[in-house]
C-alpha cells in the first residue's frame, strides 16, 4: 500500500493521475461500470486464448515463437511482482471497487477467488501486457483492416477499463506496455 502511495505521488509529479476521475466516472455509471467489470474479468482470458487458438490453426509456422513470447512475458511479470508488489488503487481510500460494489461474477478481487490470487500484482499490468500482444499478432498477421483496427483498439480500450474500474495505476499500464 505504501508503494501504491508512492506511485501515486510521482504519477501526480508527472501530471498524469487519471484514476481517481475515471474511477469516479465509471463507478457513477452503473452500466458503463458493469460494461468495464465484466471486460475486465474475462476478456483477459477469452481474446488472449482466442488469439492463441487462431495462431495455433491458421498460422501455425508463426505459433510457437509469438506463444513464447507471451511466456517469457508472463516471467518477467512475475519478477516484477514478487520485486515491486503494489497494492492497486481500489485498495486505496477514495477509490471505489467496482468489481465489488457492482457483485461482478468471476471477479478475483472478491470472495473466495481473492485469497487464492495475488491482491497486490499490480505493477505491471498483465492485462494491458496481454492485450499488446494480442494487439501486435493481429495487426502483424490479420488479413481483414476491421480486424487489425479491432487489434489496435483492443489495449487501448484495455487501459482504459483496468485505470476506470480502479484495478491499476496509469503507470501499471505503462509498465505492461514495455514488458510486451
Amino acid at each position: 500500500v505504501h508503494r501504491a502511495h508512492s506511485l501515486l505521488s510521482f504519477e501526480s509529479s508527472l501530471h498524469i493521475t487519471i484514476e481517481h476521475t475515471a474511477n469516479l466516472f465509471v463507478a457513477g455509471h452503473a452500466w458503463l461500470a458493469y460494461i468495464c467489470d465484466y471486460y475486465y474479468a474475462t476478456l483477459h482470458f477469452v481474446v488472449t486464448i482466442g488469439v492463441l487458438i487462431w495462431l495455433y490453426l491458421r498460422h501455425p509456422l508463426r505459433y510457437r515463437s509469438i506463444r513464447s513470447v507471451l511466456m517469457i512475458m508472463n516471467v518477467v511479470a512475475l519478477v516484477g511482482f514478487w520485486f515491486l508488489s503494489l497494492a492497486p488503487p481500489r485498495m486505496l481510500p477514495g477509490f471505489t471497487d467496482t468489481l465489488i460494489k457492482f457483485h461482478t461474477w468471476g471477479s478475483i478481487a472478491s470472495g473466495s477467488l481473492a485469497k487464492e490470487s495475488n491482491q497486490y500484482a499490480a505493477m505491471p499490468s498483465l492485462h494491458v501486457g496481454w492485450a499488446l500482444w494480442c494487439a501486435i499478432a493481429i495487426v502483424t498477421l490479420a488479413e481483414r483492416r476491421w480486424v487489425r483496427i479491432l487489434g489496435i483498439t483492443y489495449p487501448l480500450l484495455t487501459a482504459l477499463v483496468i485505470i476506470g474500474t480502479a484495478n491499476h495505476f496509469v503507470l501499471d499500464a505503462a509498465g505492461g506496455a514495455l514488458r510486451s
